[in-house]
């Protein structure tokens, strides 16, 4: 038998079938992949807009496609982009108005308004989010408060749509990260709902991310959904990392790195001295693990702007091979902070740097220092994260698209001094939620043997010696400090 996958990312809903491998086989299969872009919208420089009715018409499409190639399935898994959130109408079951991606920036007063009141929450969380759609939709917080309005992040709206409204459920991965929860994740915290005027009558139950919830009853079969998590948590568990000391770090459009921690919540309650956030890894069976994550505002991204904007590339692809024409960058560095700067320094008002640029310098040194640059920044957040964590990471796993890439693979096991194990998966969201439904519905035991069923593609190991390292090290922070403080106002904005 085999599981369903809906995965919604930032720009496209996917399907697929995961199977367990064979008999003697390590590794799950992913196969039978429809995709269908469903691209947010920009009204304004800082707004980012969501379309849910298409994103719900997208999801019913590809799961159907995918169904009727790899069907039937025992069972149902989401992973969705985290903290986008969708207002609805219960009756009526249409959003009262645009999804606010996670990006969104609209809320940004009202999160400096809640800090002169103590209370500390991003505007890349969800809380602020439904707040702003209330005033939109629901001023007086009439039609919420008698529970014909409903909140969900993008799981929520997910699992409600596959169940033709019947569930109203989000697990505690997306819960957790939603600004909306108490410090333990262990139900919504009604200090922040009353600060926002948010009734809790809209809210979704928080439910484990393993473990039967309800059929998906607009689909044939009706298979039981049995597995929700956000992205993050879902590549982590796609790459097997369930055990203490396993990591994971996703290069995409930015770059998420999240080290498993176990059952224990990380001592720090926000941010941690080293610049990481505690998030919960998943619940399962009365139980809850944690991890600690930290964030890269921008890695593909900047590869993107070197093919887009500036033309040094063709494709994204090309990039490797055009750094691969020299040996070394001749001393130029390139700063990854073309949004600002994340982990461990979370300085909004840092911008992108080039240094050490010479007359001689050419295309290939260039393309070269930004692969390198991102690679630094992936080193920064490990060793981040391994301080937050109090734990030494053996082995880096990774996913996302920027691990095609050859030098940029390379240059990462040299920053980071360890060797980078790189996933079968380029998109590990998806295998990650179907070992979640998997789980729940007896396809795999439990999460031994989605730790055992790891097999990377390749494992590429560092060359630099350590001295080598330690001085690239060193120059790189150089660097990373030259391009802080780029924007002073927007320096002194801390969430």
């Amino acid at each position: 038998m085999s599981v369903l996958v809906v995965d919604v990312g930032t720009s496209s809903v996917r399907a697929a079938v995961v199977r367990p491998g064979g008999t003697g086989t390590r590794g799950a299969s992913v196969g039978h992949v429809h995709t269908v872009a469903v691209l947010p919208s920009t009204p304004f420089p800082g707004l980012v807009e969501l379309d849910a009715s298409a994103m719900a018409d997208a999801v019913l499409t590809v799961a159907g496609r995918a169904l009727a190639e790899g069907g039937p399935v025992r069972a149902v898994g989401i992973a969705n982009q985290r903290a986008s959130t969708v207002v609805w109408d219960r009756t009526t079951g249409e959003p009262v108005g645009p999804g606010l991606g996670w990006q969104d920036l609209r809320t940004v007063g009202t999160c400096l308004e809640l800090q002169a009141r103590g209370i500390r929450t991003a505007p890349n969380a969800s809380a602020t989010k439904v707040a702003a759609l209330l005033d939109m939709a629901d001023p007086d917080r009439s039609l919420a408060s008698s529970g014909r309005l409903a909140f969900g992040t993008v799981d929520t709206w997910v699992a409600w749509t596959l169940s033709r409204g019947s569930l109203h459920v989000t697990d505690a991965t997306n819960a957790g990260v939603s600004g909306l929860v108490t410090g333990d994740a262990g139900g919504w915290d009604p200090a922040i709902l009353d600060a926002l005027h948010i009734p809790e009558a809209m809210l979704p139950t928080i439910v484990a991310s393993s473990g039967e919830i309800g059929p998906a009853t607009a689909l044939p079969g009706a298979p039981v959904i049995a597995g929700m998590a956000g992205d993050q948590q879902a590549s982590m568990i796609g790459q097997g990392c369930l055990r203490p000391g396993l990591a994971k770090a996703t290069f995409g459009t930015g770059g998420m790195l999240d080290l498993f921690v176990g059952p224990t919540r990380p001592v720090a309650t926000g941010r941690g001295p080293a610049g990481t956030f505690p998030i919960v890894a998943w619940r399962h069976d009365g139980h809850q693990d944690w991890a600690v994550e930290a964030i890269m505002l921008t890695a593909g991204t900047c590869v993107e702007w070197l093919r887009d904007d500036l033309g040094l590339v063709e494709s994204a692809e090309a990039s490797s091979e055009v750094a691969a024409r020299c040996s070394d960058t001749g001393g130029v560095w390139f700063v990854p902070a073309l949004l600002g700067m994340g982990t461990p320094v979370w300085d909004f008002g840092a911008r992108g740097a080039f240094t050490g640029i010479t007359r001689g310098t050419d295309r290939p040194a260039m393309v070269r220092a930004v692969l390198q640059g991102v690679a630094h920044r992936g080193a920064d957040l490990l060793e981040a994260a391994e301080a937050d964590a109090g734990s030494t990471v053996a082995t880096l796993r990774i996913d996302g698209g920027m691990t095609g890439n050859d030098v940029f693979v390379r240059a990462l096991a040299d920053a980071c001094g360890r060797p980078v194990a790189v996933s079968r998966e380029r998109e590990a969201t998806t295998l990650g939620a179907g070992y979640l439904a998997g789980m729940a519905t007896g396809l795999w035991a439990g999460p031994d043997e989605v730790c055992d069923d790891w097999s990377p593609a390749v494992v590429v190991d560092p060359h630099s010696d350590e001295t080598v390292r330690a001085e690239e090290r060193a120059a790189w922070l150089r660097a990373r400090e030259r391009a802080l403080g780029t924007i002073p106002e927007l320096s002194s904005i801390d969430f």
